[in-house]
C-alpha cells in the first residue's frame, strides 16, 4: 500500500524552512506488518524539537527519512504473534521500542533499551527491518521507531502502548514524548515531594510539562526560566509561581534568592552548556540538577567541583523522563482525565501535513508550544 509522508532527504538545514523546503511531502510505499509489527492509521502527531533537531543535523540520523515520534492513532493491521493489539485499538506510540529482554529493561529502565536505542540510530525498526521506500525504490528510514509523520506507519508491537478509547487521541498523542518527558523528569527522575522548591530551565513543551508536573507534586515554589515573556506568561497560568528571564545577568542571584539559597531541584530542558551551568549553580546544598534537554553530540558541560563535591550536589541525567511507558503514559493520561495534568493548555495549534516546513519555522523562532500535524483531512 501506499501513504503520504514527511520524508527528510538531507539534514543540516537552517530556517527559514517555508522557503527552502527541506522536508519533502510525498507518497511512498509501505509493506504490510511482519511477526510482532503494527500498521497504525496516526491521528495526530506533535512537531518536537527531536524532529527539528535531525532536520538541522544537531542528532545525526540515516536519510531519507520519514520524521515524526510523538503522535497517536489506531491500530489497521497487526502481523504475527501480536498478543495484545488488535485492529481497532487506540494507541499512543512510546519512541524507544522496549526490547523487554536487555539489562536495562530487565532492571525496570526501558527507556535505556539498549536494542531500542540501536534500532533508533540506524533508523530501523526493532528487528533491523525498514517497511517505507519511496517512489525511486530506495529505502526510506524510519525515525525513533515510529514515523509519525505520515498518515500510515508500521511499527513494532512494543513501540504501542494500548489507551481507553474514550481519551481524544488529538490530546493523547503529545503524552509519548512531551509530557512522558517532562513529567516523568519531575515524578520519575527527581521524585519531586511536596513543599520542595523546583525552578525549570527552557519553556518549550517538555519544560512546561514539567511546571504542570511540579504543581501536580506540590512543589513550592515553582520558577519558570526562559527568554520569550509569551511563555514565561503561559507558565504563570499553568502554575509557576514566579518567573524569572534568562537573560538578565543576575539569572542565577534571582532565583537563589527567590528559593532562599537555591532550589532543591533544578530541570535543565534547553540542551545548551551556558544554560547548564546557570541549572547547576541555582541548586542549593545537596540539591539536584536534572538534564532533560538533547545537546548536540560535540557539547559538553561543565560545573565547578569544588560544589559538586564540597556542596553534596547531585546531576542526574533524564532521557524519556526515566519512565516505563506502559505503566507512566496510562498514569499520565489518567492525570490528565482528572484534571491534574492540564496539557491541552500546551496545544498551541494544529497544521496539514502540507505545512510541515512553515510549522518546523514556528518551532524554531519560539512562536509555537506544541503543535499537532492532524490527517483528517487526508481521509477525505
Amino acid at each position: 500500500m501506499k501513504t503520504r509522508a514527511a520524508v527528510l532527504y538531507q539534514m543540516g538545514q537552517v530556517p527559514p524552512y517555508f522557503k527552502s523546503r527541506p522536508i519533502h511531502i510525498e507518497e511512498i510505499d509501505i509493506t504490510p506488518p511482519g511477526n510482532g509489527e503494527v500498521l497504525v492509521e496516526v491521528e495526530a502527531a506533535g512537531i518536537c524539537h527531536s524532529d527539528l533537531s535531525v532536520v538541522n543535523g544537531v542528532r545525526p540520523r540515516p536519510t531519507p527519512m520519514a520524521l515524526g515520534h510523538e503522535a497517536s492513532g489506531v491500530v489497521t493491521e497487526v502481523g504475527a504473534n501480536v498478543s495484545g493489539l488488535r485492529p481497532g485499538d487506540h494507541v499512543v506510540f512510546s519512541y524507544v521500542p522496549i526490547c523487554g529482554q536487555c539489562e536495562y529493561c530487565t532492571s525496570g529502565r526501558p527507556a535505556l533499551c539498549e536494542p531500542g536505542n540501536q534500532a533508533n540510530a540506524n533508523g530501523t525498526l526493532l528487528d533491523g527491518t525498514v517497511h517505507f521506500r519511496n517512489t525511486q525504490g530506495e529505502c526510506v528510514h524510519h525515525h525513533l521507531g515510529v514515523s509519525a509523520f505520515s498518515r500510515y506507519t508500521v511499527v513494532s508491537e512494543r513501540s504501542l502502548i494500548k489507551i481507553d478509547p474514550e481519551i481524544p487521541l488529538d490530546k493523547a498523542a503529545i503524552f509519548g514524548c512531551a509530557v512522558l518527558t517532562g513529567v516523568g523528569a519531575v515524578f520519575n527522575t527527581a521524585q519531586v515531594a511536596p513543599g520542595k522548591s523546583v525552578v525549570i530551565f527552557g519553556l518549550g513543551g517538555v519544560g512546561l510539562n514539567a511546571v504542570l508536573a511540579a504543581r501536580a507534586a506540590g512543589a513550592w515554589p515553582i520558577i519558570a526560566v526562559d527568554l520569550l515573556e509569551s511563555k514565561l506568561q503561559l507558565a504563570k497560568e499553568l502554575g509557576a509561581t514566579e518567573v524569572v528571564r534568562a537573560d538578565k545577568e543576575d539569572c542565577v542571584e534571582a532565583i537563589r534568592e527567590l528559593t532562599k539559597g537555591g532550589a532543591d531541584y533544578a530541570f535543565e530542558a534547553v540542551g545548551h552548556e551556558k544554560v547548564w551551568r546557570d541549572v547547576f549553580l541555582s541548586t542549593r546544598r545537596g540539591g539536584e540538577a536534572i538534564c532533560i534537554g538533547v545537546a548536540a553530540p560535540d557539547v559538553e558541560y561543565r560545573v565547578p567541583a569544588v560544589s559538586l563535591v564540597g556542596e553534596g550536589k547531585v546531576i542526574k541525567g533524564c532521557y524519556m523522563g526515566s519512565s516505563v511507558p506502559s505503566r507512566d503514559i496510562p498514569r499520565f493520561l489518567n492525570m490528565y482525565m482528572a484534571g491534574r495534568l492540564p496539557v491541552d493548555r500546551l496545544m498551541t495549534h494544529t497544521v496539514k501535513l502540507d505545512q510541515i516546513n512553515e510549522a518546523f519555522d514556528m518551532l524554531a523562532e519560539g512562536r509555537a508550544v506544541r503543535q499537532l500535524v492532524v490527517f483528517r483531512d487526508d481521509r477525505n
